[in-house]
């Protein structure tokens, strides 16, 4: 057991500064246009869980967890999860679990698996946010994730986003 907590593998290498410069502005650019429009229009439309997002949609947009489908579909199901755990179950520990694991397993089953979604069912169950918090910020922050994404990743005219709907 010790052998594998140890591991055997070295790190991977660093990412070319290009890299990790383009990552970077992706998540300035997408945190700055959502909390901008979320300052001047006075609706709630940012999440924690959102910052995550950003890591996958600037470091590996190419991944299935960074298509537009899990991103969208993966934050409005898990939070809808824990909408509707809130509701029926209350915020308990235990509660709070059964929203992460639904949103875990429906995820997979529905094939849009996107790992930041699983702490909206948390922040959900902390917040105690009404049945509008699907809307906003939810929804409509993912699908500005998305569009900032779409117009970021298509302006090199190597590359190409999204992979598929």
């Amino acid at each position: 057991m010790l052998k594998k907590l140890i591991g055997g593998q070295t790190l991977p290498p660093q990412p070319p500064l290009a890299q990790i410069y383009r990552a970077s502005a992706f998540g300035l650019i997408a945190i700055a246009v959502i909390a901008f429009l979320d300052q001047f229009s006075e609706t709630l439309l940012i999440l924690g869980s959102f910052g995550a997002s950003c890591v996958i949609l600037g470091v590996i947009p190419d991944a299935p967890f960074a298509q537009p489908r899990n991103v969208i579909i993966g934050h409005v199901l898990s939070t809808a999860v824990g909408l509707i755990c809130l509701t029926l179950l209350g915020s308990e520990w235990w509660s709070m679990a059964v929203a992460v694991a639904l949103s875990i397993g429906l995820m997979q089953a529905g094939r849009v698996v996107h790992p930041p979604a699983g702490s909206n069912p948390v922040i959900v169950m902390l917040a105690h946010p009404g049945w509008s918090f699907l809307l906003f910020p939810t929804l409509t922050g993912a699908l500005l994730l998305v569009a900032v994404a779409l117009v970021f990743h298509n302006l090199p005219a190597a590359k190409s986003y999204p992979k598929y709907w």
